[in-house]
């Protein structure tokens, strides 16, 4: 039999969905589990998304144009104007996804070999898109302690080599919550000129700030035009996770120009989603307000209940919707599938990620873990219930 290919072998397992057949199998005994795991919203699509879907009027489903409609790209490039981002619609490329922008974005900036600088914890699938693309990724850690907030400067410049061709940041961010200042912008800024690198930015939760935090995109950076690539996409900002829109935007010519070459090989996004994702591009300012205040309240339930369980610690995020716990056990996979597989209480039981595999360096995260408060609040008040009892039970708690 021929072997599987060595990429193959050793790209990463997603620490979001390896826990699932133990949550399938607690399931089949009757338990409810609740998905604390996954950022899939239960919130609403737009409705102008949703009706131009049911009231689409085509005799054959096309090809689009491989950058995306250019229709849906100018009405894209009008929303980012109106949020003090200035770019036309020759600046974006529409993908298949966030994820499909990103790899883009790394296979059009970036050799085999090089490497991209990327703060810990980040969104597991990076490491799976630097490995698709043939890059190292080189991570900088930062610290529950310091609420997740960006690694001093000199710490970043450090990691910093000849093989050095980009760094990737996600804010509001994921899975922290954590939003950087403008200063943490400016001084990133600082550091892209000083070495002449590409500067990734995922802002997919630009819509979910808190507590009067504001975000600044890398687009409202002056001085580093040609070194940023933003990633967008529908997916959270119009729970639309399914429809797998996203968009590449700079306003590097040279770099949207090379990354339309690797969009043609795919020939082109999905043609209903865009018509869907351009009319989501209506929904009124309320939609999001009323999102925004139901996801605070979310968050102050999940975060000030898992703070009040004695031993576990949680910094409240001011962005997205996910939180990272640390919490007083051993080994916190462990735990994750001891909740799955040997606990239950009153019938339900919780299911949440491991940081430790949103973490590059080995050894770190292992206490803790990611939550997205996607859930109703009764249903989060449900799990903070079952993870405090579940505390007092599990084999391998320490005392803190």
């Amino acid at each position: 039999m021929p072997k599987i290919s060595s990429k193959a072998i050793d790209m990463p397992e997603s620490p979001i969905r390896k826990l699932v057949p133990f949550a399938e199998a607690a399931k089949s005994k009757g338990i409810t589990v609740y998905h604390l795991n996954i950022g899939q919203p239960d919130i609403a699509s737009p409705k102008a998304a949703l009706d131009a879907i049911k009231n689409i009027d085509l005799k054959v489903i096309e090809y689009s144009h491989s950058a995306g409609f250019e229709s849906y790209r100018n009405k894209l490039a009008e929303y980012y104007r109106n949020n003090n981002i200035k770019v036309s619609g020759e600046d974006i490329l529409i993908t298949t996804g966030g994820s499909e922008a990103l790899l883009f974005g790394l296979m059009t900036a970036c050799n085999s070999e090089d490497e991209v600088i990327i703060p810990e914890p980040f969104y597991a699938n990076y490491n799976g898109f630097a490995m698709s693309a043939g890059l190292n990724v080189v991570p900088v850690s930062s610290s529950i302690e310091e609420g997740f907030a960006l690694p001093p400067i000199s710490d970043i410049e450090k990691k910093i080599t000849s093989k050095t061709k980009a760094i990737v940041i996600c804010n509001p961010g994921n899975p922290t919550g954590y939003v950087y200042s403008k200063e943490e912008l400016h001084k990133l800024r600082d550091l892209v000129l000083k070495h002449d690198l590409f500067l990734f930015a995922d802002e997919v939760y630009r819509e979910f700030c808190y507590d009067g935090a504001t975000p600044t995109s890398v687009m409202q950076l002056d001085g580093i035009e040609q070194n940023v690539l933003m990633i967008d996409s529908v997916s959270k900002r119009y729970s639309m996770c399914g429809a797998r829109i996203g968009a590449l935007v700079s306003k590097n010519k040279s770099v949207i120009a090379a990354a339309l070459k690797f969009g043609q090989a795919r020939l082109s996004p999905p043609t209903i989603d865009q018509i869907a994702s351009e009319a989501a591009l209506d929904a009124p300012q309320s939609y999001f307000d009323e999102v925004q205040s139901e996801y605070v309240e979310r968050r102050n339930i999940m975060v000030d209940g898992l703070n009040s369980i004695p031993g576990v610690f949680c910094p409240k995020p001011k962005g997205a919707f996910y939180c990272v716990a640390q919490f007083p056990v051993d080994n916190a996979e462990k735990f994750c599938q001891w909740l799955l597989e040997e606990f239950e209480y009153e019938g339900q039981t919780v299911m949440m990620a491991p940081a430790n595999g949103f973490y590059s360096s080995k050894n770190l995260g292992l206490k803790e873990a990611r939550i997205a408060y996607v859930l109703k609040k009764d249903s989060l008040l449900k799990a903070v219930e079952v993870l405090k009892h579940a505390l007092e039970v599990y084999p391998g708690r320490i005392q803190v």
